[in-house]
């Protein structure tokens, strides 16, 4: 055993939330990494407080309670490090999603390349594009500073340009950038972020470096035209955005004191703990991981050789709620819920929950919407963050869900659940994954954390996620099949270790279990029916290993993409009856 693991540190991880903020203690037991415990509070980054460090204190405070060692001292500093009466922890580390959407003005040279570059480095973090010049704009040249002074960015991202190849063209979009922040007061300026051709550095800092607020230079994210690479640019924006978010909350500032400089973006670090297990337990398959939080709704997948992380401000379920309506109708939202709910009640819900994202359902209507909304907006993420997977990966239908291995799933609206089978069917209906796949929820959000932790002490993540800090919902096989309703799909018979076997017949627009403990494993069977393909090939089924949890294996059967009938009372009675087969209500 290293004896760094017998010496271990405790660790302290925050994260700061849109709605609530949670105080997570690791400590060493039995010399390895632990998850102990967590304390939760109400997010104070918006009125009347507006100081996120009020709402870390409170959250150590409850964190204390539930340990019985104090972290905080008299004055409500952190204590650091511990203390030989076992009081304070040795280290601390800090994701951040809190705050209003990072306006950013996009510059690239070619629509397909840089700038699609620049679009998805934008949304690899808390962000919303608001103006795009291009080398294509028609516009000229005091228009485009019109259209930046208009758009009061709080960040520029300017790509384009392999290396060593296109200079002037640059430099000519660089000049509205410079002229704009100007002519902006100091203190409105925006941040610039530099990631094209190197060669023109010095170019970029004449042109643009003492009028913006700051400039930041990354390697170039498109050096050739075949070759993308984002990783450098993402982990410097990561820093660009906590400078900025150090400006515009109150408290960052003491955050980033306590934690010695170890605060991140929560998607960032969420991103970065996908890429390091897609690399660990990589295999053919890829590896997927969704948040559904208050202030955004991020997808990272992580794939053998590339990874993805897209941010979807405008899928938040806090302050951005009611603009959700500007992506979707009410009655794609309502297709969702068993109950028959008016128009006019969902908007009104969406207007208060916006106002007040920490208030929990107290009716079973205001339960019904709270699922529905939270489905809508994530199936609308994973449709967008589709566009961004990788060609070439592993995939039943090019139209349909990647095939996944696992899926890792987090968010309040799927840890707070009553049930595991309530979040599942959120997830299956949303995500609609296809094959053979194993859903993993995160229950105590610590997947960001641990991203977090890697900075500090790169063995806790590992030995924290393999102790059982997740929960596993089960196995998940969802054939890709086109059948009249009621028509066997799929045959399966799951043979557990102690020899006993379990049978099943999965029919076309139904869900089916087999119970299967956690911890355990199995066999299964499968016999494709009517041409269904679960991954080996249309009609061919195969014998695999399954590995238990709260749900067992999960036979999903109602096709993809999921066909929700039309007639509302059908439509009702068939999801109160996928409910009640999952253990839901």
């Amino acid at each position: 055993m290293p004896a760094s693991l017998i010496d271990g540190n405790s660790l302290l991880a925050v994260d700061v939330g849109a709605a609530n903020t949670r105080a997570v203690l690791f400590d060493v037991v039995e010399g390895e990494y632990r998850f102990i415990a967590s304390g939760t509070a109400p997010s104070t980054a918006e009125a009347p407080v507006k100081d996120v460090s009020e709402g870390v204190r409170d959250a150590i405070t409850n964190l204390q309670a539930i340990v019985g060692k104090p972290m905080l001292d008299a004055n409500g500093g952190l204590i650091t490090p511990s203390q030989a009466n076992g009081s304070g922890v040795d280290a601390m580390v800090v994701t951040l999603s809190a705050g209003p959407t990072i306006r950013t003005v996009v510059v690239g040279l070619l629509k397909d390349v840089s700038l699609e570059s620049a679009r998805r480095l934008t949304e690899s973090t808390y962000a919303r594009i608001v103006e795009t010049i291009g080398m294509n704009d028609q516009r000229r040249p005091d228009q485009q500073i019109d259209s930046v002074l208009r758009a009061r960015p709080d960040l520029v991202v300017i790509t384009g340009g392999t290396d060593g190849g296109a200079s002037r063209s640059i430099q000519k979009l660089l000049e509205p950038i410079g002229l704009a922040s100007f002519l902006l007061p100091k203190e409105k300026r925006p941040a610039v972020l530099f990631a094209g051709n190197e060669k023109i550095s010095a170019e970029v800092k004449t042109l643009v470096g003492s009028l913006a607020a700051s400039l930041h230079f990354s390697p170039n994210v498109r050096p050739s035209l075949e070759t993308e690479d984002l990783e450098p640019a993402e982990r410097e924006l990561a820093r660009m955005v906590v400078n900025i978010r150090k400006h515009q909350i109150k408290g960052v500032d003491v955050l980033d004191l306590w934690s010695g400089g170890h605060i991140l973006p929560t998607a960032y670090a969420t991103g970065r703990m996908v890429r390091f297990l897609s690399k660990v337990y990589g295999a053919k398959k890829g590896l997927l991981s969704v948040d559904i939080g208050a202030s955004a709704t991020v997808i990272s997948a992580g794939f053998k050789n590339n990874s993805t992380l897209n941010v979807y401000p405008q899928f938040g379920l806090g302050e951005n709620l009611s603009a959700l309506l500007y992506y979707t109708t009410l009655e794609d939202i309502l297709r969702w819920s068993p109950l028959d709910i008016p128009t006019s009640v969902l908007r009104d819900y969406l207007y208060q929950k916006s106002l007040y994202p920490s208030s929990i359902a107290a009716t079973k209507e205001d339960l019904a919407m709270s699922q529905a909304v939270a489905r809508q907006a994530l199936y609308l993420a994973m449709q967008s963050a589709r566009r961004d997977f990788p060609r070439g990966i592993a995939s039943i239908k090019p139209t349909l869900t990647p095939l996944f291995e696992p899926i890792l799933a987090g968010g309040a609206t799927l840890s707070s659940a009553s049930h595991p089978g309530q979040g599942l069917l959120l997830l299956l209906d949303s995500l609609q994954p296809v094959g053979v796949t194993t859903v993993i929820l995160d229950q105590n959000n610590l997947l960001p954390l641990l991203g977090a932790a890697a900075s500090q002490n790169n063995l806790l993540p590992v030995q924290v996620i393999e102790s059982g800090a997740f929960l596993s919902v089960g196995t998940v096989v969802s054939p890709v099949v086109s059948a009249a309703y009621g028509t066997p799909i799929l045959r399966a018979k799951l043979t557990y270790e102690s020899g006993v076997e379990a049978r099943v017949e999965l029919k076309y627009g139904s869900l089916e279990l087999l119970p299967l403990a956690t911890g355990e494993s199995g066999k299964l069977a499968i016999q494709c029916l009517r041409g269904a393909d679960v991954g080996f090939g249309p009609g061919r089924g195969s014998t695999i290993t399954v590995s238990g949890g709260a749900l067992g294996v999960v036979f999903d059967g109602r096709g993809r993409p999921l066909d929700l009938p039309t007639d509302a009372v059908r439509r009702h009675e068939l999801i109160k009856k996928w409910n009640w087969t999952l253990g839901g209500e």
